[in-house]
């Protein structure tokens, strides 16, 4: 029995790049570049990309490749102790899913707006009053009534990601990537050169650019750079280890993790310049400075751009033109995120493809409408901020050490990874991702720990807080170790490596 394969390698390009640029490259990369140094923030950039972001990746993509099987699978095969780390990661990428297909929904719905410029002059207050018809307040027992509007558009949304994943990686997830990324990238250049050309432009490209290099001397702005790096690349979270895990045996991951990294920094970039060049246009106009328009985010995507879309000539064609890149964007990562999950469950239990898109598809839907409702957007807000910062970055530190200082695995996959990559991994790579990488995200975590401890985040409730933040922190890898105390279904399936074919086309 051979596991299920890419068609090309293209194919696994496509798909594993198409991860990678998400909502966090349109909306997070050009505000975090730009309260860090601007055109300075681009060295420790730069730095976190050949230090962390390609040694992390081609790390992922050796695994998935030598052990062949979703993450949970993956770190099994490493060592049986290590199979909670998978399940762990599995946990992460099914609750960033329930939010992460919310945003979609309302990207999809703002296509819809952009036609007739339904969000007016006020555009936060449409937004959040209007639109979303956010509470008053949080609370851990009142979360409001469902709105609708929010609801329908989110199971589009999942109708069309678990459709995809049930046809399967070949034609399924494959071929929409293969679609879908060129056609984002294309839409994305056109926004940008409309942009480029909008009166006052260039004074939002000079403060985009412009480089602070006293900025350099700020352990915040590195701390930043390696952030946006980590968390831009869908790392730690299972993606890159499922999806090389359907990669041939003989295939250069090493020169694939280098072509994802740079071009998932290449977009960022490419959306630094349009959203810059339009926050110009929009100061140029309404004679309000550029750092004070400036902001990421869902502000950013939701009620600053539709500020300045009102102002353009032809803003219906605008508006859906940058809201159909967001959608874009957004699906291919919410189809990694579920390819995770499906991938992970089907082989524990020893379920077919297609019953574990309905069971996991199922229950990602329920707990997606929680975000439909009132309080959906404070839910949002609090479980996003402490995923990201207290998660992903601990599972990140527990997968490198383990791998690399307690069951020494480094020189293994050095070896496999050399085997067939035109780009030789050495010493270089032992040193940044042994050394250097988990230094830099126990920084980072120690940070973020600071910041959140000295006061409430968001200002919420603390029972809030408590439940849906730290509570969600602590229980995620509780239940991942109970998880992975369950035995697989198929034992034999687990210890045997299933190859694949040779190569692809």
């Amino acid at each position: 029995m051979s596991r299920e394969q890419w068609g090309t390698r293209w194919g696994f390009i496509m798909a594993a790049v198409g991860s990678a640029i998400g909502l966090g490259n349109i909306w997070r990369f050009p505000y975090v570049a730009y309260k860090n140094g601007g055109g300075a923030f681009m060295i420790p950039y730069l730095f976190a990309i050949l230090t962390t972001g390609i040694s992390f990746v081609a790390f992922e993509f050796i695994l998935g490749k030598k052990y062949r099987g979703s993450a949970p699978l993956t770190y099994f095969r490493v060592n049986e102790k290590m199979e909670f780390v998978g399940w762990w990661q599995f946990l992460i990428s099914f609750i960033i899913m329930t939010y992460y297909a919310i945003i979609l929904a309302w990207t999809l719905n703002y296509i819809g707006f952009s036609l007739n410029l339904a969000w007016g002059e006020d555009t936060n207050a449409f937004f959040f009053n209007s639109f979303l018809k956010v509470s008053s307040g949080a609370s851990v027992s009142n979360f409001g009534n469902i709105v609708w509007q929010v609801l329908i558009p989110l199971l589009v949304v999942w109708l069309t990601t678990l459709s995809v994943v049930y046809k399967g990686v070949k034609k399924g997830i494959e071929a929409v990537n293969k679609f879908a990324l060129p056609t984002l990238v294309i839409l994305f250049i056109i926004f940008v050169i409309r942009a480029v050309t909008l009166p006052g432009a260039t004074s939002g490209l000079n403060a985009f650019f412009e480089p602070s290099w006293s900025s350099l001397g700020k352990p915040s702005v590195w701390i930043s750079a390696y952030s946006q790096i980590f968390y831009s690349l869908s790392l730690a979270m299972g993606i890159m280890i499922t999806y090389s895990s359907y990669l041939p045996p003989k295939m250069d991951t090493t020169n694939n993790a280098f072509i994802t990294a740079f071009s998932n920094s290449g977009f960022e970039l490419l959306s630094g310049i349009g959203i810059f060049a339009a926050l110009g246009f929009m100061a140029a106009k309404s004679g309000i400075a550029i750092g004070d328009l400036a902001s990421g985010g869902i502000g950013l995507a939701f009620v600053v751009l539709p500020q300045i879309i009102n102002q353009l000539p032809l803003p219906q064609l605008f508006g859906s033109l940058f809201f159909l890149c967001l959608l874009i964007a957004g699906i291919t990562s919410l189809i990694s995120l579920m390819e995770v999950c499906i991938s992970a469950a089907s082989e524990k239990f020893d379920w077919s493809r297609q019953r574990t898109v309905v069971i996991v598809g199922s229950l990602t839907t329920l707990m997606s409408a929680l975000y439909t409702t009132n309080g959906g957007m404070y839910l949002l807000d609090v479980v996003d901020n402490f995923i990201n910062n207290f998660a992903i970055l601990p599972g990140a530190v527990v997968e490198i050490v383990l791998i690399y200082w307690v069951y020494k695995k480094f020189q293994e996959l050095r070896d496999e990874a050399n085997k067939y990559s035109q780009i030789k991994l050495g010493t270089y790579w032992n040193l940044t991702l042994g050394i250097i990488t988990p230094l830099v995200l126990a920084i980072i975590l120690a940070s973020s720990l600071i910041a959140n401890i000295k006061t409430t985040y968001g200002d919420y409730p603390q029972s809030f807080v408590a439940v849906f933040g730290w509570g969600m922190v602590i229980l995620l890898p509780i239940l991942a170790f109970l998880i992975s105390k369950i035995p697989w279904k198929n034992p034999e399936m687990a210890k045997q490596i299933i190859e694949g074919e040779d190569d692809l086309g």
